[in-house]
């Protein structure tokens, strides 16, 4: 029996990189994480999943594409470049602390659900859906299969 794929929202801020640039190179690392919670969910993925490519820190934050977890969890090498704003002093190979999987591209939406928009359709969403839950600043958040379909019900 083979497990069920999940959706996940990752957040990025465009001007790191966006949607367009997933698209550009095709598949990328996603480094960077350096939450626990949201390692965590990193580690949950599999190859296959979906990703709701999500803009932050922008004029009108929101979701703006679609990819797919490319590869299982491995480690993050930024943690180890000590030139890079992603180092961690007290990762080590032997014990890295932060993984990574890679995205690949599949679409852009055919238009951008804004933040504002999401927000609208809280009540069917739940509680439970991080990103529009006061205080949730997670760059990576599970979305169940119901708030998935409702979400690109919208598009």
């Amino acid at each position: 029996m083979t497990a069920r794929k999940k959706t996940w929202l990752m957040k990025s801020e465009p001007t790191d990189f966006s949607i367009d640039d997933l698209k550009r190179v095709g598949t990328e690392p996603w480094t960077g994480v350096r939450n626990y919670q949201a390692r965590n969910f990193m580690r949950q993925m599999q190859v296959g999943d979906t990703v709701l490519f999500y803009h932050s820190n922008c004029d009108v934050p929101g979701i703006y594409g679609i990819g797919k977890v490319a590869s299982a969890p491995y480690p993050d090498p930024t943690q180890f470049m000590p030139t890079s704003k992603y180092f961690d002093e007290k990762a080590t190979q032997a014990q890295p602390r932060w993984d990574l999987v890679d995205v690949a591209y599949v679409r852009h939406l055919a238009r951008p659900l804004a933040l504002e928009e999401i927000r609208a359709h809280a009540d069917a969403l739940g509680e439970e859906f991080a990103l529009i839950r006061k205080g949730s600043r997670l760059s990576v958040l599970p979305v169940t299969a119901a708030q998935a379909k409702l979400l690109l019900s919208l598009e």
